[in-house]
C-alpha cells in the first residue's frame, strides 16, 4: 500500500508486481553490492532499496542469442517501461553516453539520475555471465562520471551491472576491493519468463495501445490547463 502510495502505481502495474514478487527481489534478496564500504550509512540504505535481483523486463522481446545493444535499444524504445521497473526516482539522462579520457572515447550504456539518491547511476548491460573484469570497467565510468559531471550537492555515482547471470561468490571477490559504488544484479527478458506467467501477460500490441491511451490523457489534461 505504501509502495502504491509513494510510487503512483495503476493497478495493472500494481498486479504486474506482486505477479513477479517486487517484494522479494527488492527487499528481501540476497544483493551482491559494496554499498555499505562505499557509501554513507544514509545513502548506503536508501542505494539498496533501489536494487532488485532480478530485473525483470518481460516488456523485451528478443528471440536468438541476444546481444547487448539490441537489449539497450530496446531499452530505449520501451523507456517508460524501464523507469517502472527501476523505480521511483529514476531521471534517463541517455544511452550511449560519451566520455572521454585522455583522447580516447567510451560510450555508458545507460545514464540516470536517482532524485533521492542525489547521484548519477551508470547501468551497464551484459547479454552474458558475469566476469570479474566487469566490474574494473564499471569502476573506471563510475570515477569518469564524478569527476566530470557531479556537482555541489550531488552525491557518488552508483553503478549497477546487469547481466544474464552471475556466481555470487565470484561477484562478491569482484567487488571486495572496488572504491566506488556498485551492485551486480541478474535481468531476465520475456524469453527467460516461464511460459506459465507468459500466458497471463498482454501483447505488445496491447501495452502500446494502453501507452498511447496514457499519452492521449495528459495532452488532454495539458490542454484543459
Amino acid at each position: 500500500m505504501k509502495e502504491t502510495i509513494k510510487n503512483g502505481w495503476s493497478y495493472d502495474v500494481l498486479e504486474d508486481q506482486i505477479k513477479y514478487k517486487l517484494y522479494e527481489r527488492q527487499a528481501i534478496a540476497e544483493k551482491i553490492t559494496n554499498f555499505e564500504n562505499t557509501l554513507p550509512d544514509v545513502q548506503s540504505d536508501l542505494a539498496m532499496q533501489t536494487i532488485k535481483d532480478p530485473y525483470i523486463f518481460d516488456f523485451i522481446v528478443l528471440k536468438g542469442q541476444v546481444k547487448e545493444k539490441q537489449i539497450e535499444d530496446a531499452m530505449i524504445e520501451k523507456i517508460k517501461n524501464v523507469l517502472i521497473e527501476l523505480g521511483n526516482g529514476f531521471a534517463f539522462v541517455g544511452n550511449q553516453y560519451k566520455i572521454t579520457v585522455s583522447d580516447i572515447d567510451y560510450y555508458i550504456d545507460l545514464l540516470f539520475y536517482h532524485l533521492e539518491l542525489r547521484c548519477y547511476v551508470v547501468v551497464e548491460l551484459k547479454a552474458r555471465k558475469f566476469k570479474p573484469t566487469d566490474a574494473g570497467q564499471l569502476n573506471f565510468y563510475l570515477s569518469a562520471i564524478d569527476d566530470m559531471l557531479i556537482k555541489d550537492g550531488d552525491n557518488p555515482t552508483i553503478g549497477i551491472l546487469l547481466c544474464k547471470e552471475k556466481d555470487k561468490l565470484t561477484a562478491e571477490y569482484a567487488l571486495k576491493d572496488i572504491n566506488k559504488p556498485v551492485g551486480v544484479s541478474e535481468y531476465k527478458l520475456l524469453q527467460d519468463i516461464p511460459e506459465y506467467l507468459q500466458s497471463q501477460l498482454p501483447k505488445a500490441e496491447e501495452i502500446e495501445l494502453h501507452i498511447k491511451d496514457i499519452e492521449e490523457i495528459e495532452k488532454q489534461q495539458d490542454n484543459e490547463e
